[in-house]
């Protein structure tokens, strides 16, 4: 039994140029087949096998036979593959061949273009590939054909629009000597644009003539791109504006919830590292009976996640006093149709004792990780109340890679949203020095005190929100 091929082209490295096909389709898949430099934040959490088959410009390389082999091993074993390629899969992809492979095999196979790094690259560059009255066309080529060799520099010297030029980056001034020698002019704007999309992109703009001296001076290395035309002296870039603009800021957090704090803060301008320490795992539990209890604490929005998962149908919450250890549990509560009736002025385990205590509690459910503090069950058992407590998550390391660690520790700020984040950065870095360190609320502070590092910043409101606007006073101060 036949299973089926999908190719999707991921982008060219910002996460969030995914498709919604993409996501689809990745959800869908049984074996994943992933590029290097394919995003790998949306493979975290899935149920496939993931399979590295990536290549990389100068470095390892995975042989295309391998790749093909994988490809009809697994769909010739009844699975759906998704082969998770850079960019689009037509666009310089070796795509077309893959599905020339299930033609022949007669597997079934489907298609998911992708955003082509000439395109969205130039676009976070501020280029436009095309604009009227100055480029009416746009060429893509390939820096190096499969056998090493140029493209016919002569013959695109005299294209009437804009070069876009991938893979070309080792062969940039044996570029520029055939473009100028076809009838391109020394000084026509160009530009090269490095890790475009990603919050480390360089963009270097000379005359073509200087374009090779001026980028090898800058170090300029892959993945890249280089534009030749008059579009290139253009500047129409609307990355890294607004109140953030400038900021490198490292987010430590777990995704999800990382990203939609990186989003929030890209869009305030800032350039924002994802480097997650921690990633949360469920835990099997029991749905409770909740006519046991006459309160029902949650601790995070993890266990609010966790809860309604749980249990479908918010009306079996309607007995219990609901309890929330600070707004944002209380949101996450909100959001699922459930208001608490009790969240503490402080977003800590004392401040919710505090707040609970002219409360009547015979018999209390903590919802929470696995590795909860112990503060609130014994202030509750010292009142004389019967606490169960029911772990449904646990917070487990996330590994680090030398990129990652080397790029947050060079941020402007490094947010930690928890203590589990903050102890699992420090295992994985070892250390916290360089950037200013940004504190959620007191737990947290208090665990990277633990560590040897009073923070910088701590939010008054301990939430996403509240990160956010600390982030915004201290950089207006």
């Amino acid at each position: 039994m036949s299973g089926k091929l999908i190719i999707v082209g991921a982008g060219p490295g910002d996460p969030g140029l995914l498709t919604l096909r993409a996501v689809d389709a990745l959800h869908v898949a049984d074996v994943i087949l992933a590029d290097q430099l394919a995003p790998h934040g949306p493979l975290r959490g899935l149920r496939a096998e993931i399979i590295d088959v990536g290549k990389v410009g100068g470095g390892p390389q995975v042989p295309q036979e391998e790749t093909n082999r994988l490809i009809l091993e697994h769909t010739q074993a009844g699975r759906t593959v998704v082969r998770y390629k850079g960019g689009d899969p037509f666009v310089f992809g070796r795509g077309g061949e893959e599905v020339q492979l299930c033609i022949e095999h007669e597997i079934p196979f489907e298609v998911v273009p992708g955003v082509t790094a000439g395109v969205a690259a130039a676009a976070y560059a501020g280029i436009p590939v095309t604009q009227r009255g100055m480029a009416l066309g746009v060429a893509f080529v390939t820096g190096r054909d499969s056998a090493g060799n140029p493209p016919d520099l002569d013959a695109l010297a005299r294209f009437p629009g804009t070069l876009v030029f991938y893979m070309g980056v080792a062969g940039l001034a044996e570029i520029a000597r055939g473009l100028i020698a076809g009838g391109r002019s020394v000084s026509e704007p160009a530009a090269v644009v490095e890790r475009g999309t990603l919050p480390e992109q360089r963009v270097v703009r000379a005359e073509l003539g200087s374009l090779a001296d001026v980028a090898a001076a800058a170090e300029v290395s892959a993945p890249a791109i280089t534009i030749v035309g008059p579009v290139a002296e253009l500047d129409l870039s609307w990355l890294g504006r607004g109140p953030l603009a400038g900021r490198r800021i490292g987010i430590t957090r777990a995704r999800p919830q990382g990203s939609e704090l990186a989003r929030r803060l890209r869009n305030l301008g800032a350039t924002v590292i994802e480097a997650p320490t921690i990633r949360i795992e469920p835990i099997n539990a029991p749905v409770p009976n909740f006519e046991m209890y006459d309160l029902v604490v949650l601790t995070s929005p993890n266990g609010v996640g966790r809860l309604f998962e749980l249990v479908r149908d918010a009306r079996e919450l309607a007995g219990p006093r609901i309890a929330a250890i600070g707004p944002g549990t209380a949101q996450a509560l909100r959001d699922g149709g459930v208001e608490a009736d009790v969240v503490p002025d402080r977003a800590v385990a004392e401040g919710l004792a505090e707040a609970l205590a002219g409360t009547p509690i015979k018999r209390a459910l903590l919802i929470r990780g696995e590795e909860g503090r112990e503060v609130l069950p014994d202030a509750l058992r010292e009142r004389g109340a019967i606490v169960d407590v029911l772990a449904v998550y646990r917070t487990v390391p996330e590994p680090l890679g030398h990129e990652a660690r080397a790029a947050a520790l060079a941020a402007d700020d490094l947010v930690f949203a928890s203590g589990s984040a903050a102890k699992a950065f420090h295992a994985a870095a070892g250390t916290l020095d360089g950037p200013r360190i940004v504190s959620i609320g007191p737990a947290t502070s208090a665990a990277l005190r633990e560590l040897g590092r009073q923070p910088d910043i701590e939010a008054a409101e301990h939430t996403p929100d509240g990160l956010v606007q600390a982030l915004l006073e201290r950089d207006a101060l």
